[in-house]
């Protein structure tokens, strides 16, 4: 009879558009074999879990790194890390944007490594057109080494936001009006790096690597990019019609920003904007304004 079997093409399309987005899901889903290249360390670096995981170790002889199949031109990135635990000393685990050349911009999370029982330091700095030397620095409120936490980075056109667990802990904004190099027409890939430091990374350089420590080792996963791919001089964004880059015109709303002062006001340890010593002749013009 018809009505007896009328629900069958109706079951057929509902299987097939669920097999359809599960096969969206899939492939849409981060995997580090298909976003990144394991680029030195001569067997140091590994991806895991079938794509899932990947890890950096250094031991005396050398560290290890990765870096992005793509470049950007701005986006919305972020990563989990659990990073070296124990006496890291020495021992600097980078995650940053960059472009290549002299004059190249630059995006930077640096972990320091420490002693045993002293706080992790979390060094930031931004380079527009080969130039840097905006470091700040904080403290986190957790222990980075006991689980995975989610460090972000919101690069638009207007802003540069960096953030810890969805909470914002510093603001680099667009200032070219006043003068100020701002990155913002270089694609960038991402890196990451575990590597030796310890000619500065722990107070000052002062304590050095214990190698009887090694291999170190910082674990990533669920890294994620709502970006602008930059492919063959062209953004991947520039056809876009949808409201799905909605973060090219993000901004800190009120509550991030009592978020960003409470940070500040709370776990910042160095700011160079506050360095008058460093700068004799003067802050530079982001920090008057």
């Amino acid at each position: 009879m018809a009505t007896s079997s009328s629900p069958l093409p109706f079951l057929l399309i509902m299987m097939s558009l669920l097999i359809i987005s599960c096969w969206v899901l899939a492939t849409s889903a981060s995997n580090f074999y298909q976003d990144f290249d394991i680029s030195w360390g001569d067997g140091r670096a590994k991806i895991l879990n079938n794509g899932d995981l990947l890890t950096l170790s250094l031991d005396k002889p050398s560290g290890s790194g990765f870096q992005s199949k793509n470049e950007y031109l701005f986006g919305k990135i972020d990563v989990q890390l659990k990073l070296v635990p124990g006496n890291s000393a020495g021992t600097v685990t980078a995650y940053y944007l960059s472009s290549q050349g002299p004059t190249h911009d630059e995006i930077d999370f640096e972990f320091l490594g420490n002693l045993s029982g002293d706080p992790y330091i979390l060094h930031t700095n931004v380079f527009g057109q080969g130039k840097g030397n905006r470091e700040q620095q904080f403290y986190l409120w957790f222990d980075p080494t006991a689980n995975f936490h989610t460090y972000s980075v919101l690069w638009n056109p207007k802003h540069i936001i960096f953030s810890v667990d969805g909470t914002p802990i510093r603001e680099f904004k667009n200032l070219e009006s006043i003068g100020v190099r701002y990155p913002k027409d270089q694609p960038m890939r991402i890196y990451s790096s575990l590597w030796n430091a310890d000619d500065w990374a722990t107070r000052g350089g002062l304590v050095k690597t214990d190698w009887t420590q090694a291999p170190f080792t910082a674990s990533y996963r669920n890294f994620n990019a709502n970006a602008c791919i930059w492919s063959s001089g062209a953004s991947s964004c520039s056809s876009s019609s949808n409201n799905s880059n909605a973060w090219l015109a993000e901004e800190l709303d009120s509550t991030s920003q009592q978020k960003l002062k409470w940070v500040r006001n709370n776990y910042m340890i160095y700011n160079y904007c506050t360095d008058s010593k460093r700068f004799p002749q003067g802050l530079p013009p982001e920090c008057v304004a």
